[in-house]
């Protein structure tokens, strides 16, 4: 079943990319997509977020683990791809923005696998959402956010990892993270370059809510990387329900 959308949902559940370096041709499981499309150059890029993991000691005898440990996620997009290292600190390298060709020597997408069926939910149905939800359906969101002034668009496509349901008001709530998220309130060259990890919640089609990963100030002096800038945008929400 075909959908309203210009391009097919992926199913996250089975979503997988994999490198070609032969030193670690490794593995990482597809945890959103986001595509930047610049309707006034005619560009259209795909972001894929990978699953975090921790800083490792690759193929050690021991010690798998780096004892000055961190976060580590990458994100593939056609041209550039980014790395995120998240420290226990500000560290100076959080983000590296580099040719998606020197990220173990590029990725493969033949594992990026797409459900054999799949239908919209009526965004203004919490019934139908609540239905799909309880049925344990895997759903996918599409949030869509624009500015009209660049002609410039994306749209966050993630599996709904947490949604919240109310039968008795009719209220939904989603929330999912983390995402690659593309900051558009100005005119975006390099979309790499614009990339923030955020988580995304939304109750209702017209409007989405974001909280971003930052520099944050906490006890004293100090400061790490946090998720505490709040952004609400105007967007368009859609739900999918997967192998219908």
């Amino acid at each position: 079943m075909r959908n309203s959308t210009s391009f097919d949902v992926i199913d996250y559940g089975k979503s997988f990319l994999a490198c070609r370096w032969p030193e670690n041709q490794v593995r990482f499981w597809i945890e959103s997509r986001t595509r930047f499309i610049d309707d006034a150059r005619g560009v259209v890029e795909d972001y894929y977020q990978c699953a975090s993991c921790k800083s490792e000691d690759t193929f050690a005898k021991k010690d798998l683990f780096q004892a000055d440990n961190y976060d580590f996620l990458p994100i593939f997009g056609p041209e550039l791809g980014v790395i995120f290292r998240r420290r226990a600190w500000l560290n100076s390298n959080y983000k590296s923005v580099l040719p998606a060709g020197e990220m173990w020597s590029g990725a493969l997408y033949d594992g990026v696998r797409r459900p054999q069926t799949f239908r919209e939910i009526p965004i203004d149905d919490p019934d139908a959402i609540a239905d799909a939800t309880h049925a344990f359906a895997p759903i996918v969101a599409q949030v869509e956010i624009r500015n009209d002034q660049t002609r410039q668009r994306v749209v966050i496509e993630h599996p709904v990892k947490t949604m919240n349901i109310n039968r008795e008001t009719k209220m939904f709530q989603t929330d999912t993270g983390p995402l690659a998220f593309i900051d558009l309130a100005h005119r975006v060259e390099r979309a790499a370059d614009a990339i923030s990890l955020a988580f995304c919640a939304f109750n209702a089609p017209h409007f989405a809510d974001f909280v971003i990963e930052e520099p944050t100030q906490i006890e004293g002096p100090a400061k790490v990387y946090h998720y505490s800038r709040r952004v609400t945008l105007p967007s368009v929400n859609r739900l999918f329900e997967l192998n219908v």
